[in-house]
């Protein structure tokens, strides 16, 4: 029997093994990073390397890393209460924050009103789709974007941006928001003021290690062309795809994340899909993790212009450099062995 092969990174990277390393080294650490002796600095050591490694990965040189436990916190942290703007297609963790007042059309780019008072995202989870950020929006959400394509937060133009580790190889439950030095921001959650008193309470040292060695690793996995592999290999699945069957990819026409393809097949419900290819030894997901296991349509596929049952036909395949070509066309043909199983049966 063939080994599993994972086709969903978009919702979690597997972990690096520099970031496994990380995080067993800074388990045997004793000291609270707020502690002033030697095992308190020794701590306190790791977490700043960390948080050099991040800032560098991202390009953040001279910006506030703000650790917290994933890209859901630092999102309410940077947008609750403000009464900002977005659009449709942004990630469930933005959207609960924001009025979705921005139009989107059917290629996904969206039409930013006041950058002002509003947050727009580098690039969609379940599309692909790369925004063009404009200058001075409020937030980004740069989640899938960082350490798939070249990112530099100084250049991004905007105040503040969401990352999270396990979306880079690091472990789940930590992330960063990411903010421009001098930016007025309050905490959330108070008490010893830690964080540069964004963000109490002692902090997950070991999950920001791991961070900290994921993002280094990410940013030289990046530099070395891995992901212009990936491309390639994404690049030849889907034209395997529109060659055999009337298959659409959301998105197809714009600039997208290297790894990223979203499949839509009206009339063959999308978790049926995942499935029946989970039987077949294979991981892709009907949209974003967070809002996959809900029976809806795509709220970004609709924002696009989708009718119900094109929005919930869809599956998101999204790839790493770990994965060869010859298993993407084993994907390839069982899936379109089980696309003509499904229009055999609804026939």
């Amino acid at each position: 029997m063939a080994e599993r092969v994972y086709l969903d990174v978009n919702a979690s990277m597997p972990l690096r093994e520099e970031a496994r390393v990380a995080m067993i080294g800074a388990m045997d650490l004793v000291g609270n990073p707020s502690s002033v002796h030697a095992e308190g600095r020794a701590a306190k050591a790791l977490l700043e390397k960390a948080r050099a490694q991040v800032a560098r990965a991202f390009g953040a040189e001279g910006a506030d890393v703000v650790f917290v436990s994933g890209a859901t916190e630092a999102a309410a942290l940077a947008l609750a209460g403000r009464g900002l703007h977005g659009a449709e297609v942004e990630h469930d963790a933005v959207r609960s924050h924001v009025a979705c007042d921005w139009g989107v059309d059917g290629d996904g780019v969206v039409t930013v009103g006041d950058p002002a008072t509003g947050v727009l995202q580098l690039a969609n989870s379940e599309t692909g789709v790369i925004q063009r950020l404009p200058e001075g929006l409020v937030a980004s959400d740069a989640t899938q974007a960082f350490g798939k394509i070249p990112v530099a937060f100084n250049w991004m133009g905007c105040q503040m941006a969401l990352i999270s580790a396990h979306k880079i190889g690091g472990p789940k439950g930590v992330g960063a928001l990411v903010i421009r030095r001098g930016t007025d921001l309050a905490a959330q959650i108070t008490g010893g003021g830690q964080e540069m008193g964004r963000r109490a309470g002692t902090e997950n040292l070991i999950g920001i290690a791991g961070f900290g060695a994921a993002a280094e690793a990410a940013l030289a996995e990046l530099e070395s062309g891995a992901w212009d592999r990936v491309r390639k290999m994404r690049d030849a699945l889907e034209a395997r795809l529109l060659d055999a069957c009337d298959v659409e990819i959301a998105g197809r026409a714009m600039e997208r994340l290297p790894n990223t393809s979203c499949l839509i097949t009206p009339g063959w419900k999308g978790e049926t899909q995942v499935m029946q290819m989970d039987l077949k030894g294979f991981a892709v997901s009907a949209g974003s993790a967070c809002s996959s296991g809900k029976v809806r349509e795509s709220a970004v596929l609709k924002a696009m212009g989708y009718d119900a049952a094109a929005a919930s036909g869809a599956i998101r395949v999204s790839i790493s450099p770990a994965v060869t070509e010859d298993e993407l066309m084993r994907f390839a043909d069982i899936w379109l062995a089980q696309r003509d199983k499904h229009r055999a049966r609804a026939a």
